[in-house]
């Protein structure tokens, strides 16, 4: 039941998220900086420590660094891929689905975060909600910014805000070995820290004052790092 409500609740997190995104769509360019502060803070302030903290007995620091900067140089590949074609209705789509996969792994964390114990789930799951309103917002700004229209945009948040209901029920149905989910983790911070750097960032400070945009993208680092200290106290 518990998983059940934790579900609904990021359902519910990550769709707020994204309406906000396009309720302000004309400030867009101040949600991209946020989200830009948002998704790199995610990757340093929580997938790359949980990567390491469930990894770390099964791989070295170094090895699961080396998955992070994979993941990198494997988004830098297939965006500088796409950027050639220069299809900017491929891009959109192909980031946000990067998102939803990252959220179908937020919900399976938790999942497996409770079948290890109630106490671990708990706080995996209070991180996950933290993040989950910014991933609604960063699903949206991509969409958006990629050429994407209202329609497009919306489908993609439904589907961002369905994936970490479909991760925590998938873990009914298997356990995943120990030495698999810090990898995942490691690997998604790399292609997160392609997205706010390469991405999301030179995108906000286009044809826009750059100070308040620095300002938004510090405070969405900020808001992550502090969210998630709170959570580990």
């Amino acid at each position: 039941m518990l998983l059940l409500v934790i579900a609904a609740a990021a359902f519910l997190s990550t769709l707020l998220g994204g309406l906000l995104a396009l309720k302000l769509r004309d400030k867009l360019h101040l949600i991209l900086g946020f989200s830009a502060g948002a998704v790199i803070g995610v990757a340093f302030f929580d997938l790359l420590p949980e990567a390491i903290n469930f990894g770390r007995a099964f791989h070295s620091p170094a090895t699961l660094l080396s998955c992070t900067a994979l993941g990198f140089l494997a988004y830098l590949v297939l965006d500088r891929m796409l950027l050639f074609h220069g299809d900017a209705a491929v891009r959109g789509p192909f980031a946000a689905g990067v998102l939803c996969l990252h959220s179908l792994l937020d919900g399976a964390a938790i999942g497996l975060a409770f079948q290890a114990s109630h106490h671990m789930g708990i706080v995996v799951a209070i991180a996950v909600l933290t993040h989950d309103f910014s991933d609604g917002i960063n699903t949206m700004s991509i969409v958006l910014k990629n050429g994407g229209n209202r329609a497009q945009a919306l489908r993609w948040l439904l589907a961002d805000a369905i994936a970490p209901v479909l991760g925590v029920a998938s873990t009914f149905f298997y356990t995943l070995p120990g030495d698999g989910l810090g990898t995942a983790l490691a690997l998604f911070a790399g292609f997160f820290l392609y997205i706010g750097a390469s991405d999301l960032i030179p995108e906000s400070y286009h044809a826009h004052p750059k100070f308040l945009t620095t300002i938004m993208t510090l405070a969405g680092a900020a808001v992550l790092y502090l969210a998630i200290a709170l959570i580990g106290q």
